[in-house]
């Protein structure tokens, strides 16, 4: 048994997943999270979004024994299909035959992750315990227990696992010459459902992530065991077409007969979900540093993503991994640890919340355009040809465990090639070594 003791401040993916992997090298854990035990409940309505599980998150799993047991619940996603307003679909594959991502729920993944922690004899868990302040100079976090009662908590080391709006950062907030960005979108999203046909069949294609690109707003969908999709709307707040004006059943009626008629069809539920569920915000937050004295940011509490690369929760999944082999590589250094894992990773979140921010634009509006989807063919047959010298930027993210912050730069290198390749209709020659090597070479290096 490792002799410091360690408190986390925070139960979702990353505080449970982080947990198990402390645990497993013998420290004493304790677990503080603000929810009550999900294992007993159900998911709070409107937040159980479903997830992209990918290479960077299967990795992190694996290291905790649970990739395999999470895959065999998922359903693999082969790529995009869309759907146009007249009904029309046009499929994208995202990456080369054999790759896919993975559609996993997020309150299943969750109870898995607890019930693993929660097996350990040196993990407590606290439920309904909220974090609502921190003296940072002793290691010392203050947690209202559910009779309301403040307590102290204190642990050699604090790890704040507690979401986009850390109450662990907050306080570190505060501290001289830390650096904070909050960036909220102009759109919200509203959590509906796709139902089963019958014999508990998907009534759309099983095996992909559906998106119904309207340009400035968008629906998308992800499949579920059973039959059904997890459906969500991404709609501006404000606006002509806005959640504003969704104030009735008969302007939401009109609104999916006008824009989502095919999906219309399939959602029986969906002016008691839109009503009943909640509308939640999309927010970027980004900050330096993820330390300060013995308090540590993981995850969402260190770099909140829009959800449109399909990376936040295995981006999160990946700061518990490195920060594992950190330890693994610099125990019992831990400044050196601390500084290690925030050098690592801050450039890396950085580069993935822009990935994201761009990837909201292609899907909305680019997804479904002749020269969009012109040049995407033009990028996988270059990744088909020549697979040693070019990968997509997307492959890069979703099947790879290299750098975010190298996969955002190549795709800059990757977007000047293809539009040269376009602009100077070689498309032609892509099969043709003699012609495309020099230009690989002269534009990736």
């Amino acid at each position: 048994m490792m002799k410091e003791k360690i408190a986390i401040i925070g139960g979702g993916l990353s505080g449970s997943l982080l947990a198990i992997c402390l645990a497993k090298r013998g420290f004493k854990i304790d677990l503080y999270e603000r929810r009550g035990d999900m294992r007993k409940g159900k998911a709070e309505a409107g937040r159980s979004i479903n997830l992209a599980l990918s290479t960077r998150g299967i990795e992190a799993l694996n290291k905790v024994g649970l990739a395999e047991q999470v895959l065999d619940e998922a359903i693999p996603m082969n790529g995009r299909l869309m759907h146009s307003i007249k009904g029309e679909l046009t499929f994208q594959p995202y990456g080369k035959e054999g790759q896919f991502i993975n559609s996993v729920s997020r309150s299943g993944l969750n109870i898995k992750l607890l019930e693993l922690a929660d097996a350990y004899e040196n993990v407590t868990i606290h439920f309904n315990h909220r974090c609502v302040n921190a003296n940072l100079d002793q290691n010392i976090a203050i947690v209202e227990n559910p009779e309301g009662k403040k307590i102290e908590v204190k642990a050699d080391i604090m790890f704040g696992t507690d979401g986009a709006f850390s109450a662990v950062r907050t306080e570190i907030q505060k501290t001289p010459r830390f650096n904070y960005s909050q960036t909220y979108e102009n759109y919200g999203y509203k959590e509906l459902e796709i139902t089963p046909g019958p014999d508990a069949k998907h009534l759309i294609e099983k095996n992909a992530l559906h998106i119904w690109p309207r340009g400035e707003f968008m629906m998308i969908a992800l499949p579920n065991p059973g039959g059904s999709f997890t459906c969500t709307l991404f709609l501006p707040h404000e606006g002509k077409i806005s959640f504003e004006h969704m104030e009735t059943e008969e302007q939401v009626r009109n609104f999916y007969t006008t824009y989502f008629p095919d999906a219309l069809k399939m959602m029986p539920g969906l002016v008691h979900d839109f009503f009943a569920n909640p509308t939640g915000d999309l927010v970027t937050i980004r900050c330096n540093p993820w330390v300060y004295k013995k308090f540590v940011l993981v995850g969402d509490a260190a770099h909140a993503l829009i959800p449109f690369y399909g990376q936040g929760m295995n981006c999160s999944f990946e700061d518990v991994k490195e920060l594992d082999e950190i330890i693994e590589q610099h125990y019992p250094d831990w400044d050196l640890i601390c500084d290690t894992y925030q050098e690592a990773r801050i450039a890396n979140a950085n580069a993935i919340a822009d990935l994201a921010c761009k990837n909201f634009v292609e899907m909305r509006d680019l997804v479904g355009r002749p020269d969009f989807m012109h040049y995407k063919h033009v990028e996988h047959d270059l990744a088909e040809h020549y697979p040693e010298v070019f990968k997509s930027q997307y492959s890069l993210v979703t099947f790879a465990t290299t750098p975010y912050s190298y996969a955002l730069a190549q795709g800059f290198k990757n977007e000047a090639l293809i539009n040269y390749i376009i602009e100077h209709k070689l498309e032609s020659e892509l099969k043709n070594s003699d012609v495309m090597l020099p230009l690989l070479k002269d534009f990736l290096g």
